[in-house]
């Protein structure tokens, strides 16, 4: 049976741990796997310009000895109006996956739906899984992927904030929201987060320093998302939210600092964060690949251990 990657909530607690262990093993070792993905064809398709995504998923599907084929849907039928369904029925009879970087989950769902090949989440407009994977795994890393940790996201709620709020409730670790209420996470991702039962919680709080405060690690992410447009309005809600030196005072002297990037310096955060002593940025972007050769030994592997009973 295929495994699809649209949402981390498609994974349990203990799926997540085990790729980030596999993660972990392969980055130690970039021969390990290296024939898991022999003779498989993979797309990747492109509604969103992508570096880290289409970079690392391209290295490491080539890593793992697969064939990658890059498309977007301008080159495509889909770019004359045939339908995903179609699309994802065709793209079944030829590749043995895809990963898919667009606007609507909802595109996702339907290749999900209607396709019989492994269906990953390069981001939507909700979601982005893989990226929170390789955040995880670069705490994990760090040996910071735990309770104890403060952790706080600060700024303009997205998908990112999302697929952290997710993960995070996964593995029953505490998560801090600094936003202005006009900018909380949607209630149908707090309502999941609280369903966890396991002890974590999502806690909201509006004032910038208070949610910084005793912070091991701050993340933010661009208050404008791809394909919004600048809006004075929401620049000056957010102004307060910018992780700058001023700001960093109230954490805890040895912060880690996070961003997804690409970051708007001057915006959500400052030149001097971004590339001081305490940014772990770089860190994040080289475990997109290592996270993503996990997930995918996971889907694929996995298939492999089926079809061979």
């Amino acid at each position: 049976m295929k495994k699809d990657f649209l949402t981390l909530k498609d994974y349990s607690a203990d799926e997540i741990e085990y790729i980030l262990n596999l993660s972990l093993e392969i980055k130690k070792d970039k021969d390990s796997y290296c024939n898991i993905l022999k003779g498989k064809n993979i797309a990747i398709l492109f509604d969103k310009h992508s570096t880290r995504t289409r970079l690392s998923f391209e290295v490491g599907i080539n890593q793992l000895g697969g064939n990658v084929i890059v498309l977007d849907a301008k080159s495509l039928q889909l770019g004359r109006g045939e339908s995903y369904i179609d699309t994802a029925k065709v793209f079944s009879l030829y590749l043995d996956g895809v990963i898919i970087r667009t606007f609507s989950q909802e595109t996702l769902e339907i290749f999900a739906k209607y396709g019989s090949i492994p269906v990953i989440n390069g981001l939507t407009d909700t979601y982005h899984p893989c990226q929170v994977l390789a955040d995880m795994l670069t705490l994990k890393e760090l040996g910071m992927l735990n309770k104890k940790i403060k952790f706080t996201y600060i700024g303009d709620s997205n998908n990112v904030t999302n697929s952290l709020i997710i993960g995070f409730s996964k593995l029953g670790i505490d998560i801090t929201i600094g936003c202005p209420e006009k900018y909380s996470p949607a209630k149908e991702i707090l309502e999941y987060a609280e369903s966890q039962k396991n002890g974590s919680k999502v806690n909201i709080i509006n004032n910038p320093v208070d949610a910084v405060r005793d912070a091991d690690v701050i993340y933010t992410d661009v208050w404008f998302s791809m394909g919004q447009e600048m809006d004075d309005k929401k620049l000056e809600e957010l102004e307060k939210y910018q992780i700058n030196s001023d700001l960093l005072k109230y954490a805890k002297k040895e912060v880690k600092i996070m961003h997804c990037l690409p970051a708007h310096t001057g915006q959500e955060i400052t030149s001097e964060v971004l590339y001081g002593e305490n940014s772990i940025v770089l860190k994040q972007a080289e475990n997109r690949l290592h996270a993503q050769k996990g997930l995918l030994v996971y889907i694929y592997g996995k298939l492999y251990r089926e079809n061979k009973k």
